[in-house]
């Protein structure tokens, strides 16, 4: 089964600077979601994402792929030559993510859709 790819986040130095540049340059709707979070809508049933601030300087965009569960995940990931880099965290009410590096050193992230996570 192909997992797809179901968000995205780009940390920005100056969220606002960012926000008016993406807004400006391809339409994106970008709003404030809480706790300096702000969502992105790329289009009507489009793939969306999130913006915030930057908290390292090599802090870079992040793919989340949709997967089952982070926890079997998190283990394939380590079996394939990766790293896990963030463990497993909740999102209250929406789901798990982690983040891990590919074998290229590539962060990406994963994600677990679940309405009873905490």
């Amino acid at each position: 089964m192909a997992h797809p790819i179901c968000h995205f986040e780009i940390p920005a130095d100056d969220v606002e600077r960012a926000r008016k540049f993406y807004q400006g340059l391809f339409g994106w709707q970008i709003a404030e979601a809480g706790e300096g979070y702000h969502l992105i809508q790329t289009g009507e049933g489009e793939l969306g994402g999130g913006m915030m601030k930057r908290v390292m300087p090599e802090q870079r965009p992040v793919l989340y792929v949709l997967v089952e569960s982070v926890d079997e995940y998190a283990k394939k990931i380590q079996g394939a030559g990766g790293t896990i880099v963030v463990p497993k965290m909740a999102v209250p009410t929406m789901g798990y993510f982690a983040q891990a590096l590919d074998t290229e050193g590539n962060v990406f992230a994963i994600w677990e859709a679940n309405a009873e996570a905490k």
